[in-house]
């Protein structure tokens, strides 16, 4: 299984992106897909996540500002990312596993390669 990001770029204080993964095999009626990011010098954290029965999970700092939501019959992964913050910069990865209990520790079956973000006040 292969993910690839895109979708990623800079934007103003207040603005919006939409990144998107496409999964090179059908995995998202099997596995928790998930969005990670990286700031400089800060470890990869979780962001959200989409189970197979399409609950979603955010962390606090992006609640109600970004979207995760995926089409099963395109294999695409989306974030729609609403009131960019300075504080969201950092380069995005989609990410798989098989629960997304074991996604949110970061011990992730599948990365994609990662697209950047950068927020500009």
């Amino acid at each position: 299984v292969q993910l690839v990001e895109s979708g990623g770029g800079s934007a103003q204080a207040g603005g919006s992106l939409t990144l998107s993964c496409e999964a090179s095999g059908d995995i998202f009626r099997n596995y928790c897909m998930g969005w990670f990011r990286q700031a400089p010098g800060k470890a990869r954290a979780g962001v959200a996540s989409i189970d197979t029965d399409e609950s979603t999970s955010y962390i606090v700092s992006v609640k109600g500002r970004f979207t995760i939501s995926k089409d099963n019959n395109k294999n695409i992964l989306y974030l729609q990312m609403n009131g960019l913050r300075v504080a969201d910069t950092a380069e995005y990865y989609c990410a798989a596993d098989r629960t997304c209990r074991t996604l949110w520790t970061g011990k992730v079956e599948y990365w994609g390669q990662g697209t950047p973000v950068t927020v500009s006040s």
